[in-house]
């Protein structure tokens, strides 16, 4: 028991409590004044933003590389759209805990061969993995659907909170807000366990394997526990953020979960800042209103969004804010924080030191 007990620490872990709920109070007040499609894309970046946390804890905690997380989030969306396909009535806590389940083991089985791989021999393992995923649901038609995937009803706006809207599209607000509020409040669950895991003895442990594996192992360190622990909680965070994904878009299809989603899932991740939280949130908003960036730059450059170079648009956008994130923020987009910092520091009027023989 003492890794529980060093997971919640009594003295730490009542502050992250307390910032965590704060930015989600923040959060649930904003979407009380946004617009119905803004809700919808905020709740898919809180999704996002828990498969973008368990990658960094991935590959900035425990060094390891992985270009597998669409197909993790595949397994988790299926495991939770083939269990709420059948049994509709189920609580949303189990549906996602399914989910969180089913990438768990997922993680487990890439884990351990990919244990004892480095650089791009682990990514080519995780690519591979990610490549597969969406054949094998594409040709087991009597369990995933196929082509035509499986369509979910689970997300149901209750009655009392209908009751709050009004006018001729309250409907349509119930339920884009209740989903957004529902995302942010999964999101800030899996944010609060990220947090003490980072600061416990595992995510010492995992930053030390990560530093230097040999004296890690000199100092008693279970090197393929702790590789094969930390691709079980990236995989698990990708299972539910994929799982809460399709339950927002209210389907699961193979397309959902391309190949290169694992590719932006990445760029995110180096853009918001690797091995952080606010980074995490950061990649998420990114990705909420990339669609809206997108059809901005569209409409300025006049480019038809059907066509090919409309229709890659945002990969391109994501190309250019990397270089850009790289040339003058290599830490991410949270190191520009420490410079705003000292900006304020310049800006703010300093006390006049009063002069030793005035106290006389």
């Amino acid at each position: 028991m003492d890794w529980w007990r060093s997971f919640f620490r009594q003295e730490s872990t009542h502050s992250r409590l307390i910032g965590v709920t704060a930015l989600a109070a923040l959060t649930l007040a904003i979407t009380f004044v946004l617009p119905p499609v803004a809700n919808s894309e905020l709740a898919g970046g809180a999704a996002i933003a828990i498969v973008i946390l368990g990658l960094s804890w991935l590959i900035g905690w425990s060094g390891q590389i992985s270009l597998g997380n669409s197909g993790f989030m595949a397994v988790g969306a299926y495991a939770a759209g083939i269990w709420a396909h059948h049994h509709n009535t189920t609580p949303l806590v189990f549906t996602l805990a399914l989910a969180i389940v089913a990438g768990g083991l997922s993680g487990l089985i890439i884990a351990i061969p990919s244990t004892r791989l480095r650089g791009p021999y682990l990514a080519g393992l995780t690519l591979a993995f990610a490549a597969a995923v969406t054949p094998i649901a594409q040709n087991f038609t009597s369990v995933t659907g196929g082509e035509g995937g499986i369509f979910l009803n689970s997300l149901v706006t209750p009655s009392w909170f209908g009751h709050l809207f009004s006018g001729a599209n309250a409907v349509i607000n119930a339920n884009a807000q209740w989903t957004a509020d529902l995302a942010v409040v999964v999101a800030a669950v899996s944010f609060f366990f990220m947090a003490n895991l980072f600061h416990s003895r595992t995510g010492r442990a995992m930053r030390l394997v990560r530093d230097n594996d040999v004296a890690a192992e000199l100092m008693g360190v279970d090197l393929l526990r702790t590789r094969s622990s930390a691709f079980m909680i990236a995989a698990a965070y990708a299972g539910l953020g994929g799982a809460l994904y399709s339950l927002l878009e209210a389907s699961v299809r193979p397309e959902t979960f391309p190949l290169t989603l694992s590719i932006t899932l990445l760029t995110l991740m180096v853009l918001g800042g690797i091995g952080t939280l606010s980074g995490a949130v950061i990649g998420g908003i990114i990705y909420s209103f990339s669609a809206d960036l997108v059809a901005h730059v569209n409409s300025l450059t006049g480019v038809n969004p059907t066509s090919n170079l409309g229709a890659n648009m945002q990969g391109i956008i994501f190309g250019v804010l990397l270089i850009l994130t790289m040339m003058f923020a290599p830490r991410g987009l949270v190191s520009l924080r420490t410079p705003i910092q000292k900006l304020f520091r310049i800006l703010r009027p300093r006390r006049q030191t009063p002069d030793l023989g005035e106290l006389h």
